[in-house]
């Protein structure tokens, strides 16, 4: 990553809801993030581990030995353009779409975050959910348009083995109903990223992504970011201070 490159990788983002970064990690970090996951002992209610699914949530909680791996100067100087006043990491999931794990993502928006407690009566935020010991909301809308999605890949990607469909600009509509999401995906694209690049989104864009034809894994750290506060005291259940 040069200087140069980041400022017009963050209006990119900006402007179709995504941008791609080739060369977050240098190979020798991504074996050992690899290295690292693969230490962790697959069990308990955050593990999901099946024919069709392979994912670790609450990732940091789960595999602590993972953030100073991520915690890289290319990764704060990324977080730095994007966030000059700072930011906290709100989630960490793992995924892992291979031969044995191998599942198909209908078009979606990233709507829910996860908090400590209910607040049934918050204006502004709802639907409300609970299960597995999580409580999951879908906020305001300036909470997601704070945020951003850093998924790293940590395996060469393209349409072959899983990679993200995205409709540029989707982001910008606000939330779709998901009677007529369908309309909107004549314009998709796969976004292709190599292993040790970045895949940057915002949570309004609108993504699926296929099952693997191939081989070869996809193996993924999705990190998510933002620079506010929850209203009325929440706190996002995994939040984590970067910046």
């Amino acid at each position: 990553m040069t200087p140069t490159a980041t400022p017009a990788l963050a209006h990119q983002l900006a402007a179709t809801g995504y941008a791609t970064l080739p060369a977050l990690y240098p190979a020798a970090e991504v074996a050992a993030l690899l290295a690292c996951l693969d230490a962790a002992p697959a069990a308990g209610p955050n593990f999901r581990r099946s024919q069709d699914v392979f994912a670790i949530r609450n990732l940091l909680g789960e595999v602590p030995a993972l953030w100073p791996l991520l915690d890289t100067p290319a990764l704060r100087g990324l977080l730095g353009e994007l966030f000059p006043a700072g930011c906290h990491l709100t989630k960490g999931i793992y995924f892992d779409k291979s031969a044995g794990s191998n599942w198909l993502v209908a078009w979606h928006q990233d709507l829910m975050i996860n908090v400590d407690r209910c607040a049934a009566d918050l204006p502004g935020s709802g639907p409300w959910t609970a299960k597995a010991g999580w409580v999951a909301v879908q906020p305001p809308p300036e909470v997601l348009a704070s945020t951003v999605t850093i998924r790293l890949h940590l395996d060469d990607c393209d349409a072959t083995n899983g990679a993200l469909k995205v409709v540029p600009g989707s982001h910008l509509g606000g939330v779709v109903p998901p009677e007529i999401i369908a309309a909107h995906t004549a314009t998709a694209t796969v976004c292709v990223v190599p292993a040790g690049g970045a895949m940057l989104m915002k949570p309004l864009l609108l993504h699926a992504s296929n099952r693997s034809s191939s081989d070869r894994p996809r193996r993924v750290i999705h990190l998510e970011f933002s620079d506010v506060e929850l209203p009325e005291g929440l706190v996002w259940c995994e939040r984590r201070e970067v910046l």
